[in-house]
């Protein structure tokens, strides 16, 4: 039996997918979160903050109906709060702020930034084939952001999984880099 440090323990909790559970603030990646995002030119990435317990959408959900869908719970109405409180406690500017449609998503971007505007091709694609085309149209709405402005989108694990090859928490947030490639690179990462 091969006895694991803490720094290994927490580490393979991590891989197996306990990143979703709720953690303080901690920053991980190659770069400063908060100096990264106030030079700006950054695509934010922002999973939806936590959710009642389930995977997906109950059968015949709609989008116009939030009673139909698996919503925020009180955990992740405060920790999108939280997000808020954190931007501006930074002073980071966020130049504008898009949702999926899903209200998990729009309840998260207003909560914490208190604006957002629905950009379809940022709405999950779990259990449908729409995937890379939305991907293709991120990166290529994407491609021309630049310093100082920063673009905060408020998604889900499918949408930035595919943009960025990486898994990411309810709540967790990347830094990102526009570029002409098929990926967006994670400079830096926080979870709230």
């Amino acid at each position: 039996m091969t006895l694991l440090s803490r720094r290994q323990f927490t580490g393979s909790l991590l891989s197996l997918g306990a990143a979703s559970l709720p953690m303080r603030a901690s920053a991980q990646g190659s770069g400063d979160f908060w100096a990264l995002l106030r030079l700006g030119g950054c695509v934010v990435l922002m999973r939806h903050a936590l959710t009642e317990p389930g995977i997906g959408d109950p059968p015949g959900f709609r989008l116009g109906q939030c009673s139909t869908q698996r919503n925020l719970s009180e955990a992740g109405r405060e920790q999108a709060r939280r997000v808020g409180t954190a931007f501006t406690r930074e002073s980071v500017p966020i130049d504008e702020v898009r949702s999926s449609a899903w209200c998990r998503c729009t309840e998260t971007a207003e909560l914490a930034f208190g604006r957002h505007s629905v950009w379809a091709p940022i709405n999950s694609f779990f259990n449908d084939a729409t995937g890379p085309a939305q991907t293709r149209e991120v990166l290529r709405a994407v491609r021309g952001l630049a310093a100082p402005k920063n673009l905060m989108l408020v998604t889900h694990q499918v949408n930035i999984s595919a943009l960025t090859g990486e898994f990411l928490a309810m709540g967790e947030v990347f830094v990102t880099s526009p570029g002409a490639g098929n990926r967006l690179p994670v400079l830096a990462r926080q979870v709230f």
